[in-house]
């Protein structure tokens, strides 16, 4: 393989301005005999930006394109002695992702609602002690546990080897006991209890397998005796858990239990982008507002992506706006309707008592202006419309008209509980008719 192949691969997933500015500068050689590469940087300066920058993306895309157990080595192509005493040689690293390359700490999107989860799965993945042991991550379906369950171990096996790693369900696990075991308890438990890292994934399907709740006591107890690391999730609130053995439940909550949010729009938009630009698809911001407002389901969203990704691959061009609406229209969506800005001014004018044509014009009352002040707030608070969008919306509006009406109902809020209790109303309502 030459570094020629690896950038047409790597061309596919980063512009062509990123990859002269980190790749090309760099000296790659491959040894597929040895299963070794080694990467060069010009100097240790750039190797320290590189590390910080583009180091986790590069060696997901590497174990993409050699497959897995391949070695990467980086050194200073200026020679160690040349380098800084402060700046180290960068160690081999292994770019085989065991859990799959997609799951990385890196590309797991996050903001405020989940800066908490995934700064302590990152502590778990770093510490290299069992501090944090067990780490339970809880949330909804779609909220990506199973991403971060296992970005962890993947980056866990970066520093030590995976024949020490149990990662699997509690099917999985309850397959193990069946048939390779054949349901011999004891081996079973020895051969978990043997792990220095296990990572359970979907916990709540331990209900439909009572006599495991006992076995997963004992080889919690075995693990914990080790001081070793344990991972877990589950859908819900632990705290729900009616159906847990209370010995198992109590072991549970010594540890560090985190609750991932559903991704909400913000974080829809984003990955939406963030897929885009790896699968090189072009959309406007109207299409990829449609996609995060309508998709509310983190599955289904990947999963419409996933068809618009292979049109453009078979018909080899982008997407016109009428065959995106077609695909749209095709696809079927059996999650809930997604909050439109109609629904929110229906809501708002039928508090008001007013036509949605009263709260969209251009009247100047100030019963009207008021409730389409409130209507611009609650469509930016609720669904992340953009400024010009609102302007769009309530006939053509200057966005400065926008940004000023939502700034000040944010203020009128803060200091008048009347105007905050019928904001928390309206919401509701608006909520409400999402439902119907």
């Amino acid at each position: 393989m030459s570094k020629a192949s690896l950038r047409k691969h790597l061309s596919k997933f980063f512009s062509d301005p990123e990859l002269k500015r980190w790749f090309d500068p760099l000296k790659v050689d491959v040894s597929s005999d040895e299963k070794r590469v080694c990467v060069a940087f010009p100097h240790a300066f750039f190797g320290d930006w590189f590390d910080t920058h583009a180091r986790s993306r590069f060696e997901a895309e590497v174990a993409r394109f050699l497959g897995p157990g391949f070695l990467v080595r980086y050194e200073n192509s200026a020679g160690i002695g040349n380098r800084p005493q402060h700046l180290a040689m960068k160690p081999a690293q292994s770019v085989n992702f065991p859990f799959g390359h997609q799951f990385t700490l890196d590309n797991f999107l996050v903001n405020r609602k989940n800066s908490f989860p995934i700064a302590s799965a990152r502590e778990v993945a770093t510490k290299g002690n069992s501090t944090y042991s067990p780490f339970v991550i809880c949330g909804e379906a779609g909220s990506g546990k199973t991403h971060l369950l296992r970005a962890v171990a993947n980056e866990i096996s970066k520093s030590c080897g995976i024949e020490r790693i149990f990662s699997g369900s509690v099917e999985d696990m309850n397959q193990l006991y069946a048939s390779r075991f054949r349901n011999d308890p004891h081996k079973a438990r020895n051969h978990l209890g043997a792990f220095d890292y296990l990572f359970v994934d979907d916990l709540q399907q331990i209900r439909n397998h009572p006599d495991l709740q006992q076995e997963l006591i004992l080889i919690f107890n075995a693990l914990h005796d080790r001081r070793k690391q344990m991972v877990f999730s589950c859908t819900g609130r632990l705290s729900s858990y009616d159906f847990l053995d209370p010995k198992l439940k109590s072991r549970l909550e010594w540890g560090l239990i985190v609750h991932l949010e559903a991704p909400d729009l913000d974080i829809r938009v984003r990955y939406i982008q963030q897929q885009l630009k790896l699968r090189k698809l072009q959309l406007n911001q109207e299409q990829i507002l449609t996609l995060s407002q309508r998709f509310t389901d983190f599955r289904f969203l990947q999963g419409i992506l996933l068809k618009l990704f292979a049109f453009k691959e078979l018909m080899n061009r982008d997407i016109r706006e009428r065959e995106f609406e077609q695909i749209l229209s095709h696809t079927e969506d059996v999650t809930k309707p997604a909050l439109t800005p109609e629904a929110v001014l229906k809501a708002v004018a039928d508090h008001f008592k007013l036509p949605v044509k009263d709260v969209t014009g251009s009247r100047r009352h100030q019963e009207v202006v008021m409730a389409r002040q409130m209507a611009m707030y609650l469509c930016r608070k609720l669904l992340g419309s953009s400024y010009p969008a609102l302007g769009r919306l309530f006939g053509g509006k200057d966005h400065s008209t926008v940004l000023y009406a939502v700034k000040k109902i944010k203020e009128l809020q803060q200091d008048d509980p009347d105007m905050k209790r019928l904001l928390i109303s309206l919401r509701e309502k608006c909520l409400s008719q999402e439902e119907i």
